[in-house]
């Protein structure tokens, strides 16, 4: 029995032919392939971390070049994402790749993850409004919705940080989250497997899902469950070669030997490059598109107050049916209402307690101010009254010194005026010997 009757034997319902000559449909994947290397492809890879763990490392490493980056600060006022989109080739396929990096993550006191979720939605969103057009080309849309979120973690080799259980549990519904260990060669052999084992225990322990390699595929299904035990992978990033034996490699040269990034003995970069890269990306793509955004797309809607149609049984008839669906619709605007009232509530409770440490500043800045005031005014006022006083005392003296001119002038002038009585003296005792001297005569 031929095959094609085996199979007309197991599935009667189906009619199989037997064409006789060669009719050309079994070019249809090689149709789809040209049409996909001509469009290209994007991926967009989320990198979430702690700043200086070695992010921007990792990705010249994965792809083997050097991205342009900038350096971040650890003294970032909020956390800030900042994608940078770079088109690499590789044997005639290109590919759009985005790398996105939460610049500031983990440097604040009050260290906050809803700018990472808030992207996350915004490039859902985004793709919502383009699919809700009228006119609409999907197509031609660059998607921004992240396909896979490399999620850093601190080699600590204890266990993780309560911000890194929170930050996952919030990203694992809207991501396709793959946790990694960074610079992990500053783990010992006897701690490496530990700490993956913690990790594990952990995320399992606080119901965060993690990305899981699919194993549906025989082809890949005896490859990916392997991958699946070495999660989280740990990885080392390096660009610089170095010559070992006779062949240059990339690897990070220490004072007592070398890691060889490329060497599955040293480190998971190789087996995460080929689960990431060259294995699962498609997957990674298909995930987010299937799972992640129609789970945000059926939110929204649900939202917006669209529902899929009802059937209504015949027990139902239809006044009866539509009653139902409007006290379930008022219901449901109810419950809305109330979340909304409560969230209104509570964030006027958090605006009235900002208003009022503001005030309270302001009042204390403003009591600091007028205390500098009155004292810069006694001090004005004093100077006031010293410079008062000098000026008294000065037209005092001047004053003084005014009279005592005056009196000096008037002694002179009446020492000028007035005879001398030695003067008047001599002068009458000549008149009298004038007189004699003419009495003689």
């Amino acid at each position: 029995m031929s095959l094609s009757e085996l199979e007309c034997f197991l599935r009667p319902d189906v009619r199989f032919l037997t064409l006789s000559g060669h009719v050309g449909f079994d070019s249809l994947p090689e149709q789809l392939v040209n049409k996909r290397l001509a469009r290209g492809f994007g991926f967009n890879i989320l990198c979430v971390g702690e700043t200086g763990i070695g992010k921007s490392t990792l990705m010249n490493t994965l792809f083997n070049t050097v991205f342009e980056t900038e350096e971040s600060s650890h003294f970032e006022g909020c956390v800030r994402l900042r994608p940078r989109t770079y088109d690499l080739q590789e044997c005639g396929v290109r590919l759009r790749l985005t790398i996105v990096d939460a610049v500031g993550f983990g440097d604040q006191v009050a260290k906050d993850y809803r700018p990472i979720v808030d992207y996350v939605d915004a490039q859902f969103e985004s793709y919502l409004q383009e699919e809700l057009k009228l006119q609409r080309c999907l197509q031609d849309y660059r998607d921004t919705r992240v396909h896979a979120c490399l999620y850093f973690i601190t080699p600590t080799g204890h266990s993780l940080k309560s911000m890194d259980l929170v930050t996952m549990k919030k990203l694992d519904s809207k991501v396709n989250l793959i946790p990694v260990i960074a610079k992990a060669d500053t783990l010992t052999r006897s701690e490496l497997p530990k700490f993956k084992s913690r990790i594990m225990s952990e995320l399992d322990q606080n119901g965060v899902r993690i990305y899981h390699f699919p194993t549906d595929d025989e082809a890949v299904a005896e490859t990916n469950a392997c991958m699946n035990a070495l999660r989280p992978f740990a990885v080392v990033g390096a660009t610089d070669l170095i010559l070992v034996g006779s062949q240059l490699v990339r690897a990070r040269l220490y004072p007592w030997g070398a890691v060889l990034v490329d060497n599955e003995c040293h480190c998971d970069l190789a087996p995460l490059r080929e689960m990431l890269i060259r294995v699962n990306m498609e997957d990674l793509r298909e995930q987010t598109h299937g799972r992640h955004y129609e789970l945000y797309r059926r939110q929204r809607l649900e939202q917006l107050g669209l529902r899929d149609t009802v059937v209504v049984l015949d027990s139902q008839p239809g006044a009866a049916a539509d009653e139902a669906r409007r006290r379930e619709f008022l219901g449901e605007m109810r419950r809305k209402e109330k979340e909304m009232r409560q969230m209104f509530a509570l964030r006027a409770r958090e605006t009235e307690l900002e208003v009022k440490e503001k005030e309270r500043e302001l009042n204390d800045r403003f009591e600091e101010l007028k205390r500098i005031l009155q004292e810069e005014r006694r001090k004005v006022e004093e100077k006031r009254r010293q410079l008062e006083e000098d000026i008294n005392t000065f037209n005092r003296r001047r004053a003084a010194f005014e009279a005592l001119q005056a009196m000096e002038a008037q002694t002179m002038q009446a020492a000028i005026v007035q005879p001398s009585p030695r003067r008047d003296r001599d002068r009458s005792r000549d008149r009298d010997r004038d007189q004699d001297q003419d009495r003689r005569n």
